[in-house]
């Protein structure tokens, strides 16, 4: 059985700044594709700060047409307001792939460091120095596109088991 190849976009959501990050995922081999950032103007309206998220983060899906998506979960902060707020971007972040009819799937933090890491709880650092050694084409990757580009491969590694599982009980 030949290895299909998946897009995926990875994203860190965030209401300043929202990394992504595509990836190609053939069974266990992955390729960088591309990442960024979209940072709203932090001056504009909240309303058009969420719009300009859900309209960016949908151009990044047509134009590197992906197939599935994946975001990080929100960890709640000690500021309710600050985490309410990081819902809202994450909502609008998490639209624009369902817009465009892809999955999504959600992860947590820890699960995500653990994947990409191997500890729950690695910090941003070791997160980028993992990312440029399992994606070594993506270069030198700031720290919100890091996160998004890690959540993108511990998305390839699930889904792969999910798919080892399925076929395993045929």
């Amino acid at each position: 059985m030949a290895n299909e190849t998946t897009r995926i976009l990875g994203l860190d959501p965030g209401l300043r700044r929202t990394g992504w990050g595509v990836i190609e995922s053939e069974g266990s081999r992955l390729r960088w594709i591309a990442h960024g950032v979209v940072a709203p103007d932090e001056k504009a309206p909240f309303s058009e700060r969420l719009l300009h998220l859900l309209e960016q983060v949908g151009e990044v899906c047509a134009a590197y047409s992906c197939d599935e998506a994946a975001i990080e979960e929100v960890f709640v902060n000690v500021n309710p307001a600050s985490t309410l707020k990081l819902g809202h971007a994450r909502a609008a972040v998490m639209l624009a792939p369902a817009r465009a009819g892809l999955s999504v799937a959600e992860y947590a933090p820890t699960l995500i460091k653990k994947a990409v890491v191997g500890a729950g709880q690695a910090d941003k650092s070791q997160i980028a120095f993992m990312v440029k050694r399992l994606l070594p084409a993506s270069g030198d990757v700031k720290a919100d596109a890091a996160d998004a580009l890690a959540v993108a491969v511990t998305h390839a590694h699930h889904r792969r088991f999910k798919a080892v599982a399925v076929r395993g009980a045929a």
